[in-house]
Protein backbone atom coordinates (compact mmCIF):
# COMPACT_ATOMS: atom_id res chain seq x y z
CA UNK A 1 0.00 0.00 0.00
CA UNK A 2 1.29 3.43 -0.98
CA UNK A 3 -0.17 6.30 1.06
CA UNK A 4 0.21 9.67 -0.64
CA UNK A 5 -0.11 12.69 1.63
CA UNK A 6 -0.40 15.99 -0.30
CA UNK A 7 0.63 18.89 1.92
CA UNK A 8 0.82 22.64 1.37
CA UNK A 9 1.59 24.21 4.73
CA UNK A 10 0.60 23.28 8.27
CA UNK A 11 3.50 21.35 9.82
CA UNK A 12 1.53 20.75 13.03
CA UNK A 13 -1.37 18.98 11.32
CA UNK A 14 1.02 16.96 9.15
CA UNK A 15 2.77 15.75 12.31
CA UNK A 16 -0.56 14.48 13.67
CA UNK A 17 -1.42 12.78 10.38
CA UNK A 18 1.90 10.92 10.30
CA UNK A 19 1.58 10.01 13.99
CA UNK A 20 -1.79 8.37 13.29
CA UNK A 21 -0.29 6.46 10.36
CA UNK A 22 2.53 5.27 12.64
CA UNK A 23 -0.09 3.65 14.89
CA UNK A 24 -1.91 1.64 12.19
CA UNK A 25 -2.87 -2.00 12.64
CA UNK A 26 -1.68 -2.68 9.09
CA UNK A 27 1.94 -3.94 9.11
CA UNK A 28 4.34 -1.02 8.78
CA UNK A 29 6.78 -2.84 6.53
CA UNK A 30 4.01 -3.34 3.94
CA UNK A 31 3.14 0.36 3.81
CA UNK A 32 5.04 3.24 2.25
CA UNK A 33 4.12 6.85 2.92
CA UNK A 34 5.06 9.67 0.58
CA UNK A 35 4.51 13.24 1.76
CA UNK A 36 4.39 15.68 -1.14
CA UNK A 37 5.33 19.25 -0.24
CA UNK A 38 3.41 21.47 -2.63
CA UNK A 39 5.22 24.77 -2.13
CA UNK A 40 4.94 25.10 1.65
CA UNK A 41 6.66 28.08 3.27
CA UNK A 42 8.59 27.27 5.30
CA UNK A 43 9.32 23.93 3.69
CA UNK A 44 7.95 20.88 5.48
CA UNK A 45 10.14 18.40 7.33
CA UNK A 46 9.50 14.84 8.42
CA UNK A 47 8.80 14.63 12.17
CA UNK A 48 10.36 11.98 14.43
CA UNK A 49 7.06 10.13 14.88
CA UNK A 50 6.16 8.70 11.50
CA UNK A 51 5.75 5.32 9.74
CA UNK A 52 8.99 3.44 9.20
CA UNK A 53 8.86 3.79 5.39
CA UNK A 54 8.18 7.51 4.97
CA UNK A 55 9.66 9.84 2.37
CA UNK A 56 9.30 13.54 1.66
CA UNK A 57 9.27 14.70 -1.94
CA UNK A 58 8.74 18.12 -3.46
CA UNK A 59 6.05 18.64 -6.06
CA UNK A 60 7.50 19.55 -9.48
CA UNK A 61 7.74 23.29 -10.05
CA UNK A 62 5.74 23.20 -13.31
CA UNK A 63 2.43 22.92 -11.44
CA UNK A 64 0.64 23.35 -8.14
CA UNK A 65 -2.46 22.28 -6.25
CA UNK A 66 -3.66 19.04 -4.62
CA UNK A 67 -4.22 17.21 -7.91
CA UNK A 68 -0.71 18.04 -9.07
CA UNK A 69 0.73 16.97 -5.69
CA UNK A 70 -1.17 13.66 -5.56
CA UNK A 71 -0.11 12.79 -9.10
CA UNK A 72 3.53 13.49 -8.21
CA UNK A 73 3.23 11.30 -5.12
CA UNK A 74 1.69 8.38 -7.00
CA UNK A 75 4.44 8.56 -9.62
CA UNK A 76 7.03 8.36 -6.82
CA UNK A 77 5.56 5.08 -5.49
CA UNK A 78 5.31 1.52 -6.74
CA UNK A 79 2.82 -0.40 -4.56
CA UNK A 80 -0.18 -1.99 -6.33
CA UNK A 81 -2.70 0.00 -4.25
CA UNK A 82 -2.54 3.77 -3.87
CA UNK A 83 -4.32 5.73 -1.17
CA UNK A 84 -4.71 9.47 -0.74
CA UNK A 85 -4.86 10.82 2.79
CA UNK A 86 -4.88 14.58 3.23
CA UNK A 87 -2.36 16.21 5.55
CA UNK A 88 -5.08 17.47 7.89
CA UNK A 89 -6.51 14.01 8.59
CA UNK A 90 -6.08 11.72 11.59
CA UNK A 91 -6.62 8.07 10.69
CA UNK A 92 -8.12 5.62 13.17
CA UNK A 93 -6.10 2.52 14.02
CA UNK A 94 -7.68 0.18 11.41
CA UNK A 95 -8.06 2.81 8.73
CA UNK A 96 -5.49 1.49 6.26
CA UNK A 97 -6.35 -2.14 6.98
CA UNK A 98 -10.05 -1.49 6.27
CA UNK A 99 -9.15 -0.02 2.88
CA UNK A 100 -6.85 -2.89 1.93
CA UNK A 101 -9.36 -5.63 2.72
CA UNK A 102 -11.50 -4.53 -0.20
CA UNK A 103 -8.67 -4.44 -2.71
CA UNK A 104 -7.89 -8.10 -2.00
CA UNK A 105 -11.42 -8.95 -3.23
CA UNK A 106 -11.50 -7.10 -6.58
CA UNK A 107 -9.30 -4.84 -8.66
CA UNK A 108 -11.93 -2.35 -9.86
CA UNK A 109 -13.01 -0.84 -6.54
CA UNK A 110 -12.79 2.78 -5.40
CA UNK A 111 -12.85 2.68 -1.59
CA UNK A 112 -13.77 5.72 0.47
CA UNK A 113 -13.17 6.14 4.20
CA UNK A 114 -15.61 7.81 6.57
CA UNK A 115 -14.59 11.43 7.10
CA UNK A 116 -15.56 13.09 10.38
CA UNK A 117 -15.05 16.83 10.63
CA UNK A 118 -13.96 18.11 14.00
CA UNK A 119 -12.68 21.34 15.48
CA UNK A 120 -9.36 20.19 16.89
CA UNK A 121 -8.61 21.24 20.50
CA UNK A 122 -6.06 24.01 20.87
CA UNK A 123 -4.03 22.30 23.58
CA UNK A 124 -2.69 18.84 24.25
CA UNK A 125 -2.73 17.79 20.62
CA UNK A 126 0.82 16.41 20.32
CA UNK A 127 2.16 13.79 17.95
CA UNK A 128 3.16 11.52 20.84
CA UNK A 129 -0.26 11.74 22.43
CA UNK A 130 -2.00 11.22 19.11
CA UNK A 131 -0.08 8.04 18.36
CA UNK A 132 -0.90 6.67 21.81
CA UNK A 133 -4.60 7.48 21.49
CA UNK A 134 -4.84 5.93 18.03
CA UNK A 135 -3.07 2.81 19.29
CA UNK A 136 -5.38 2.36 22.29
CA UNK A 137 -8.54 3.33 20.37
CA UNK A 138 -9.32 6.50 22.35
CA UNK A 139 -8.75 9.04 19.54
CA UNK A 140 -12.49 9.54 19.11
CA UNK A 141 -12.86 10.47 22.78
CA UNK A 142 -10.14 13.06 22.46
CA UNK A 143 -11.14 14.57 19.11
CA UNK A 144 -14.85 14.66 19.87
CA UNK A 145 -17.83 13.26 17.92
CA UNK A 146 -17.61 15.76 15.07
CA UNK A 147 -19.96 15.33 12.12
CA UNK A 148 -19.96 14.14 8.54
CA UNK A 149 -21.05 15.99 5.42
CA UNK A 150 -24.82 15.95 5.69
CA UNK A 151 -25.47 15.51 1.98
CA UNK A 152 -23.05 12.59 1.75
CA UNK A 153 -24.73 10.88 4.71
CA UNK A 154 -28.13 11.38 3.08
CA UNK A 155 -26.97 9.82 -0.20
CA UNK A 156 -25.44 6.82 1.58
CA UNK A 157 -28.58 6.29 3.62
CA UNK A 158 -31.00 6.64 0.70
CA UNK A 159 -29.00 4.27 -1.54
CA UNK A 160 -28.26 1.52 1.00
CA UNK A 161 -24.58 2.43 1.14
CA UNK A 162 -24.43 3.13 -2.63
CA UNK A 163 -25.83 -0.33 -3.49
CA UNK A 164 -28.70 1.30 -5.36
CA UNK A 165 -26.92 4.50 -6.44
CA UNK A 166 -26.33 3.25 -9.98
CA UNK A 167 -24.43 5.61 -12.26
CA UNK A 168 -24.45 8.39 -9.62
CA UNK A 169 -22.28 6.61 -7.03
CA UNK A 170 -19.19 8.61 -8.03
CA UNK A 171 -20.77 11.85 -6.80
CA UNK A 172 -19.82 11.11 -3.17
CA UNK A 173 -16.21 10.24 -4.00
CA UNK A 174 -14.05 12.50 -1.86
CA UNK A 175 -10.28 12.52 -1.80
CA UNK A 176 -9.60 13.15 1.88
CA UNK A 177 -9.34 9.37 2.32
CA UNK A 178 -9.70 7.22 -0.80
CA UNK A 179 -7.89 4.28 -2.37
CA UNK A 180 -7.81 2.46 -5.71
CA UNK A 181 -5.67 -0.07 -7.51
CA UNK A 182 -2.79 1.55 -9.35
CA UNK A 183 -3.90 0.07 -12.68
CA UNK A 184 -7.34 1.60 -12.29
CA UNK A 185 -5.88 4.96 -11.29
CA UNK A 186 -3.60 4.99 -14.31
CA UNK A 187 -6.29 3.79 -16.74
CA UNK A 188 -8.41 6.76 -15.65
CA UNK A 189 -5.54 9.11 -16.49
CA UNK A 190 -4.57 9.90 -12.89
CA UNK A 191 -5.27 13.27 -11.32
CA UNK A 192 -5.97 16.27 -13.50
CA UNK A 193 -3.41 18.89 -12.39
CA UNK A 194 -5.52 21.66 -13.90
CA UNK A 195 -8.18 21.09 -11.25
CA UNK A 196 -7.27 23.37 -8.34
CA UNK A 197 -10.54 22.44 -6.58
CA UNK A 198 -12.89 19.52 -7.05
CA UNK A 199 -10.11 17.31 -8.36
CA UNK A 200 -11.39 14.37 -6.29
CA UNK A 201 -14.91 14.53 -7.76
CA UNK A 202 -13.53 14.80 -11.28
CA UNK A 203 -11.32 11.75 -10.71
CA UNK A 204 -14.32 9.91 -9.26
CA UNK A 205 -16.26 10.55 -12.45
CA UNK A 206 -13.47 9.18 -14.64
CA UNK A 207 -13.09 6.13 -12.40
CA UNK A 208 -16.81 5.50 -12.77
CA UNK A 209 -16.49 5.72 -16.54
CA UNK A 210 -13.86 2.96 -16.42
CA UNK A 211 -16.33 0.66 -14.66
CA UNK A 212 -15.27 1.23 -11.05
CA UNK A 213 -17.50 0.17 -8.17
CA UNK A 214 -17.56 2.67 -5.30
CA UNK A 215 -17.37 1.26 -1.78
CA UNK A 216 -17.96 3.41 1.32
CA UNK A 217 -16.06 1.78 4.20
CA UNK A 218 -17.44 2.98 7.56
CA UNK A 219 -14.64 1.16 9.38
CA UNK A 220 -12.01 3.42 7.82
CA UNK A 221 -12.66 6.41 10.09
CA UNK A 222 -10.65 9.59 9.63
CA UNK A 223 -10.97 12.88 11.50
CA UNK A 224 -10.56 16.03 9.45
CA UNK A 225 -8.94 18.68 11.63
CA UNK A 226 -11.03 21.76 11.00
CA UNK A 227 -13.86 22.59 8.63
CA UNK A 228 -13.31 22.14 4.86
CA UNK A 229 -13.13 25.11 2.51
CA UNK A 230 -16.26 23.93 0.71
CA UNK A 231 -18.17 24.36 3.97
CA UNK A 232 -16.53 27.52 5.27
CA UNK A 233 -16.81 29.30 1.90
CA UNK A 234 -19.39 27.18 0.12
CA UNK A 235 -20.81 29.72 -2.34
CA UNK A 236 -17.38 30.96 -3.44
CA UNK A 237 -16.07 27.38 -3.74
CA UNK A 238 -18.97 26.31 -5.95
CA UNK A 239 -18.55 29.41 -8.11
CA UNK A 240 -14.85 28.75 -8.60
CA UNK A 241 -15.17 25.04 -9.33
CA UNK A 242 -18.19 25.13 -11.62
CA UNK A 243 -16.58 25.92 -15.02
CA UNK A 244 -13.72 23.47 -14.40
CA UNK A 245 -16.14 20.66 -13.57
CA UNK A 246 -18.64 21.47 -16.31
CA UNK A 247 -16.01 21.20 -19.04
CA UNK A 248 -14.87 17.79 -17.81
CA UNK A 249 -17.93 16.16 -16.26
CA UNK A 250 -20.92 15.78 -18.60
CA UNK A 251 -22.89 14.55 -15.60
CA UNK A 252 -22.59 17.97 -13.95
CA UNK A 253 -26.21 19.00 -13.45
CA UNK A 254 -25.49 22.69 -13.94
CA UNK A 255 -24.65 22.03 -17.61
CA UNK A 256 -28.37 21.79 -18.28
CA UNK A 257 -28.60 25.54 -17.61
CA UNK A 258 -26.79 26.07 -20.93
CA UNK A 259 -28.39 23.50 -23.27
CA UNK A 260 -26.96 24.89 -26.51
CA UNK A 261 -23.32 24.85 -25.34
CA UNK A 262 -20.55 22.47 -26.35
CA UNK A 263 -17.90 21.36 -23.88
CA UNK A 264 -14.53 19.66 -23.60
CA UNK A 265 -16.18 16.29 -22.93
CA UNK A 266 -19.48 15.75 -24.80
CA UNK A 267 -22.48 14.00 -23.27
CA UNK A 268 -23.00 11.55 -26.15
CA UNK A 269 -20.73 10.18 -28.85
CA UNK A 270 -22.72 9.33 -31.99
CA UNK A 271 -21.25 6.86 -34.50
CA UNK A 272 -22.71 6.70 -38.02
CA UNK A 273 -21.32 4.16 -40.51
CA UNK A 274 -21.52 5.84 -43.93
CA UNK A 275 -19.68 3.15 -45.95
CA UNK A 276 -21.74 2.28 -49.02
CA UNK A 277 -24.58 4.60 -47.99
CA UNK A 278 -26.21 7.36 -50.03
CA UNK A 279 -25.52 10.98 -49.20
CA UNK A 280 -29.24 11.66 -48.86
CA UNK A 281 -29.68 9.04 -46.13
CA UNK A 282 -26.55 10.07 -44.25
CA UNK A 283 -27.32 13.78 -44.35
CA UNK A 284 -30.93 13.28 -43.29
CA UNK A 285 -29.81 11.31 -40.24
CA UNK A 286 -26.93 13.59 -39.26
CA UNK A 287 -28.90 16.79 -39.79
CA UNK A 288 -31.70 15.47 -37.59
CA UNK A 289 -29.21 14.80 -34.80
CA UNK A 290 -27.43 18.14 -35.16
CA UNK A 291 -30.76 19.94 -35.14
CA UNK A 292 -32.08 18.12 -32.08
CA UNK A 293 -32.60 19.70 -28.70
CA UNK A 294 -29.39 18.13 -27.32
CA UNK A 295 -26.46 20.09 -28.72
CA UNK A 296 -23.88 18.45 -26.46
CA UNK A 297 -23.03 15.62 -28.87
CA UNK A 298 -20.08 14.61 -31.03
CA UNK A 299 -20.80 12.78 -34.29
CA UNK A 300 -18.15 10.50 -35.75
CA UNK A 301 -18.73 9.53 -39.36
CA UNK A 302 -17.09 6.27 -40.36
CA UNK A 303 -16.28 6.35 -44.06
CA UNK A 304 -13.83 5.89 -46.91
CA UNK A 305 -12.51 9.42 -46.65
CA UNK A 306 -9.33 8.48 -48.48
CA UNK A 307 -11.43 8.55 -51.65
CA UNK A 308 -11.87 12.31 -51.25
CA UNK A 309 -8.81 13.23 -53.29
CA UNK A 310 -7.79 16.59 -54.81
CA UNK A 311 -7.32 17.16 -58.49
CA UNK A 312 -9.49 16.23 -61.45
CA UNK A 313 -12.35 13.85 -60.72
CA UNK A 314 -15.81 13.02 -61.94
CA UNK A 315 -18.85 14.96 -60.79
CA UNK A 316 -22.33 13.49 -61.01
CA UNK A 317 -21.09 10.09 -62.22
CA UNK A 318 -18.06 9.92 -59.93
CA UNK A 319 -18.02 6.50 -58.17
CA UNK A 320 -17.14 8.35 -54.95
CA UNK A 321 -19.78 11.03 -55.35
CA UNK A 322 -21.66 10.16 -52.13
CA UNK A 323 -18.43 10.08 -50.12
CA UNK A 324 -17.44 13.50 -51.49
CA UNK A 325 -20.84 15.00 -50.80
CA UNK A 326 -20.92 13.81 -47.18
CA UNK A 327 -17.39 15.08 -46.57
CA UNK A 328 -18.08 18.48 -48.10
CA UNK A 329 -21.38 18.80 -46.28
CA UNK A 330 -19.86 18.39 -42.80
CA UNK A 331 -16.21 19.38 -43.08
CA UNK A 332 -16.94 22.75 -41.40
CA UNK A 333 -19.22 21.37 -38.68
CA UNK A 334 -17.22 21.40 -35.39
CA UNK A 335 -19.33 18.63 -33.86
CA UNK A 336 -18.57 16.19 -36.69
CA UNK A 337 -15.39 14.12 -37.06
CA UNK A 338 -14.34 11.89 -39.97
CA UNK A 339 -12.83 8.50 -39.09
CA UNK A 340 -11.78 5.60 -41.28
CA UNK A 341 -13.02 2.82 -38.97
CA UNK A 342 -15.33 2.47 -36.00
CA UNK A 343 -13.62 4.31 -33.13
CA UNK A 344 -13.08 2.82 -29.71
CA UNK A 345 -15.41 4.23 -27.07
CA UNK A 346 -14.18 7.45 -25.48
CA UNK A 347 -14.02 6.46 -21.80
CA UNK A 348 -14.84 9.98 -20.59
CA UNK A 349 -18.13 10.26 -22.54
CA UNK A 350 -21.14 8.80 -20.67
CA UNK A 351 -22.95 7.36 -23.71
CA UNK A 352 -22.25 6.05 -27.20
CA UNK A 353 -25.08 6.09 -29.74
CA UNK A 354 -24.88 3.91 -32.85
CA UNK A 355 -27.19 5.16 -35.62
CA UNK A 356 -28.00 3.62 -38.99
CA UNK A 357 -28.15 6.10 -41.92
CA UNK A 358 -31.72 6.68 -42.98
CA UNK A 359 -33.03 6.70 -39.41
CA UNK A 360 -34.59 10.09 -38.81
CA UNK A 361 -34.56 11.01 -35.14
CA UNK A 362 -37.04 13.32 -33.49
CA UNK A 363 -35.73 16.57 -31.92
CA UNK A 364 -35.84 15.07 -28.43
CA UNK A 365 -34.44 11.67 -29.39
CA UNK A 366 -31.09 11.88 -27.61
CA UNK A 367 -32.70 13.25 -24.47
CA UNK A 368 -35.35 10.50 -24.58
CA UNK A 369 -32.75 7.75 -25.01
CA UNK A 370 -30.38 8.91 -22.28
CA UNK A 371 -33.26 9.77 -19.99
CA UNK A 372 -34.67 6.26 -20.35
CA UNK A 373 -31.23 4.76 -19.71
CA UNK A 374 -30.86 6.71 -16.46
CA UNK A 375 -34.45 6.23 -15.38
CA UNK A 376 -34.25 2.46 -15.89
CA UNK A 377 -30.61 2.19 -14.79
CA UNK A 378 -29.94 0.39 -18.08
CA UNK A 379 -26.54 -0.22 -19.61
CA UNK A 380 -27.97 -0.76 -23.08
CA UNK A 381 -30.98 0.78 -24.84
CA UNK A 382 -32.18 -0.54 -28.19
CA UNK A 383 -34.57 0.75 -30.84
CA UNK A 384 -35.57 -1.89 -33.35
CA UNK A 385 -35.90 -1.19 -37.06
CA UNK A 386 -39.27 -1.59 -38.79
CA UNK A 387 -37.74 -3.65 -41.61
CA UNK A 388 -38.05 -7.38 -42.06
CA UNK A 389 -34.62 -8.05 -40.61
CA UNK A 390 -35.60 -6.15 -37.44
CA UNK A 391 -32.06 -4.83 -37.10
CA UNK A 392 -31.09 -2.07 -34.70
CA UNK A 393 -32.01 1.41 -35.93
CA UNK A 394 -30.43 2.96 -32.82
CA UNK A 395 -28.27 1.49 -30.11
CA UNK A 396 -27.32 3.45 -26.98
CA UNK A 397 -24.47 2.07 -24.87
CA UNK A 398 -23.59 3.28 -21.38
CA UNK A 399 -19.81 3.62 -21.45
CA UNK A 400 -19.31 2.65 -17.80
CA UNK A 401 -21.37 -0.53 -18.21
CA UNK A 402 -19.42 -1.78 -21.21
CA UNK A 403 -16.11 -0.77 -19.60
CA UNK A 404 -16.92 -3.00 -16.62
CA UNK A 405 -17.96 -5.84 -18.93
CA UNK A 406 -14.63 -5.62 -20.77
CA UNK A 407 -12.75 -5.47 -17.48
CA UNK A 408 -14.49 -8.65 -16.34
CA UNK A 409 -13.20 -10.42 -19.44
CA UNK A 410 -16.36 -10.58 -21.57
CA UNK A 411 -15.68 -11.05 -25.27
CA UNK A 412 -17.30 -8.79 -27.85
CA UNK A 413 -20.07 -11.32 -28.41
CA UNK A 414 -20.73 -11.71 -24.67
CA UNK A 415 -20.81 -8.08 -23.60
CA UNK A 416 -24.44 -7.32 -24.38
CA UNK A 417 -25.60 -10.24 -22.25
CA UNK A 418 -23.30 -9.33 -19.36
CA UNK A 419 -24.31 -5.66 -19.48
CA UNK A 420 -27.96 -6.71 -19.48
CA UNK A 421 -27.28 -8.88 -16.42
CA UNK A 422 -25.29 -6.28 -14.46
CA UNK A 423 -27.06 -3.08 -15.52
CA UNK A 424 -30.14 -4.01 -17.51
CA UNK A 425 -31.39 -3.88 -21.10
CA UNK A 426 -34.18 -1.49 -22.06
CA UNK A 427 -36.19 -1.63 -25.31
CA UNK A 428 -37.92 1.55 -26.43
CA UNK A 429 -40.83 2.20 -28.77
CA UNK A 430 -39.36 3.48 -32.01
CA UNK A 431 -42.05 6.17 -32.23
CA UNK A 432 -40.59 7.80 -29.10
CA UNK A 433 -37.36 8.66 -30.90
CA UNK A 434 -37.79 8.11 -34.64
CA UNK A 435 -39.80 9.83 -37.33
CA UNK A 436 -41.90 7.31 -39.26
CA UNK A 437 -40.36 6.12 -42.53
CA UNK A 438 -41.75 4.55 -45.68
CA UNK A 439 -41.52 1.02 -44.31
CA UNK A 440 -43.50 1.68 -41.18
CA UNK A 441 -46.07 4.07 -42.66
CA UNK A 442 -47.15 7.32 -41.10
CA UNK A 443 -47.36 7.69 -37.37
CA UNK A 444 -50.96 8.04 -36.11
CA UNK A 445 -51.91 11.75 -36.05
CA UNK A 446 -52.18 13.50 -32.70
CA UNK A 447 -55.97 13.91 -33.20
CA UNK A 448 -56.50 10.26 -34.17
CA UNK A 449 -59.27 9.77 -31.59
CA UNK A 450 -61.24 12.74 -32.90
CA UNK A 451 -60.91 11.48 -36.47
CA UNK A 452 -61.98 7.99 -35.43
CA UNK A 453 -65.17 9.31 -33.81
CA UNK A 454 -65.95 11.31 -36.93
CA UNK A 455 -65.47 8.22 -39.09
CA UNK A 456 -67.77 6.22 -36.84
CA UNK A 457 -70.46 8.89 -37.15
CA UNK A 458 -70.08 8.86 -40.95
CA UNK A 459 -70.35 5.10 -40.90
CA UNK A 460 -73.67 5.30 -39.02
CA UNK A 461 -74.99 7.94 -41.43
CA UNK A 462 -74.10 5.92 -44.54
CA UNK A 463 -75.43 2.72 -43.01
CA UNK A 464 -78.78 4.44 -42.41
CA UNK A 465 -78.76 5.72 -46.00
CA UNK A 466 -78.05 2.21 -47.32
CA UNK A 467 -80.91 0.74 -45.30
CA UNK A 468 -83.28 3.43 -46.66
CA UNK A 469 -82.40 2.51 -50.24
CA UNK A 470 -82.80 -1.19 -49.42
CA UNK A 471 -86.34 -0.60 -48.27
CA UNK A 472 -87.14 1.36 -51.43
CA UNK A 473 -85.76 -1.43 -53.68
CA UNK A 474 -87.92 -3.98 -51.92
CA UNK A 475 -90.96 -1.81 -52.25
CA UNK A 476 -90.43 -1.09 -55.95
CA UNK A 477 -89.30 -4.51 -57.21
CA UNK A 478 -90.14 -7.14 -54.64
CA UNK A 479 -89.73 -10.89 -55.24
CA UNK A 480 -86.70 -12.56 -56.82
CA UNK A 481 -85.15 -9.44 -58.43
CA UNK A 482 -85.07 -7.68 -55.07
CA UNK A 483 -83.29 -10.59 -53.41
CA UNK A 484 -80.75 -10.77 -56.24
CA UNK A 485 -79.88 -7.05 -56.07
CA UNK A 486 -79.54 -7.16 -52.30
CA UNK A 487 -77.28 -10.24 -52.50
CA UNK A 488 -74.97 -8.44 -54.98
CA UNK A 489 -74.82 -5.40 -52.70
CA UNK A 490 -73.97 -7.40 -49.62
CA UNK A 491 -71.38 -9.48 -51.48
Amino acid sequence: MSVVVPAYGGQEKLDLTLASLAAQSYPGHLMEVVVVDDGSEPALVLPPIRPENTRLVTAPAHGWGPGHAVQAGVEATEAPVVMRLDADMVADREHVEAHLRWHHLADYLAVMGRVVFTDAPDTGLTATGMRERVEDGSAADFLGPGNTMEWVSEVLESTDGLRTAGHRAWEVFTGATASVRRELFESAGGMDPAMAMGEDSELGYRLSQRGAVFVPEPGAVGWHLGRPTTERRGVAAVRFGRPFKENRIPRQGSRRDSPRRTWQVPFVDVVVDTVGRRFDDVSATVDALLGGDTADIRIRLVGEWGRVTPGRHGTIDDPAVDVRLVHENYRCEPRVEFVESEPSPDPDVPFRLMVSPGSLSRPGAVRALTGAADREGAGLVLIRSAGRDRGEALRLERTAAFARARHLGASAGERDALVAQLWGLHLMDRYEVLIADRESGERPPKDWHKKMLKAERNEERWRAEAERWERRIRALTGGRLSRLLLAVRRG
